[in-house]
């Protein structure tokens, strides 16, 4: 496998906290593993948040495509490989990999970013000193899969459940963390899903921010093919849409 000379890498050990009743780590506990990696990526890289803010601009995650071929377990050594993956004119990719240590994939992520404005919220052009630290990515055979496709309308929920942001659901952005968007999008799946189901892919898109004190309603539909699912989550104010997501369950 080659590694980027600006990857980050780590070794975890899968803690009880983050398993489910059959002691597989949670989809929530990957994400976040991801999530810290890719943080402690850009700190080593110098374009944190705090880095780029006496610019005026800050990263936003817009889409997520994660992959699992076979979920760690309960004291399972792993590592966890994260790169800046490329660019296409406004847009900045990510690529995740955990491994066992017999370097087997357990799972993948590819993700889609964007810098915005904090002052007029719009889209940010990618600085060139950015864009400078392609020549240390990994070639483009070598990244992974990039959605393509939109995902499908969503139509009519058949389950739903309610939340409210709290203080601690919030990241340092002072936004709810990305992570809460996909352990609520999933919270209204069948019980016979959320027993015995294993994950195979999950694929998010990000609309919207959400902010402390706000309603959110997370919403189910079965699609045709068995097994998957469209999932969105709505402001429970206005019904604006914050995320959509399909899933694919085994």
């Amino acid at each position: 496998m080659f590694v980027s000379t600006i990857a980050y890498q780590s070794h975890y050990e899968v803690r009880t906290y983050e398993i489910d009743s059959r002691r597989r780590m949670t989809i929530p506990a990957m994400v976040r593993l991801m999530q810290e990696a890719a943080m402690q990526n850009v700190i080593q890289l110098n374009l944190s948040v705090w880095d780029l803010k006496p610019e005026h601009i800050s990263w936003v995650l817009m889409r997520k495509r994660l992959n699992i071929y076979r979920p760690p377990k309960l004291g399972q050594r792993i590592q966890v490989v994260t790169y800046p993956a490329g660019f296409e004119r406004m847009f900045t990719f990510r690529d995740y990999k955990v491994l066992s240590e017999q370097r087997e994939l357990l799972a993948s992520s590819s993700s889609t970013w964007l810098l915005m404005d904090t002052q007029s919220r719009r889209m940010a052009p990618i600085p060139k000193y950015i864009i400078e630290l392609e020549d240390k990515m990994p070639p483009p055979g070598e990244c992974l899969p990039r959605p393509e496709t939109r995902l499908p309308r969503f139509e009519q929920a058949t389950a739903a459940k309610n939340f409210e942001v709290n203080w601690h659901d919030l990241d340092f952005n002072e936004h709810l963390n990305n992570t809460l968007y996909i352990q609520w999008l999933l919270e209204p799946l069948p019980e016979a899903i959320l027993e015995n189901g294993g994950l195979q892919q999950l694929d998010i898109n990000y609309r919207a921010e959400c902010h402390w004190q706000d309603r959110v309603r997370a919403e189910v539909q079965p699609l045709e093919k068995e097994g998957m699912y469209l999932h969105r989550l709505v402001n429970a104010k206005d019904g604006k849409e914050l995320a959509v997501a399909r899933t694919r369950w085994e």
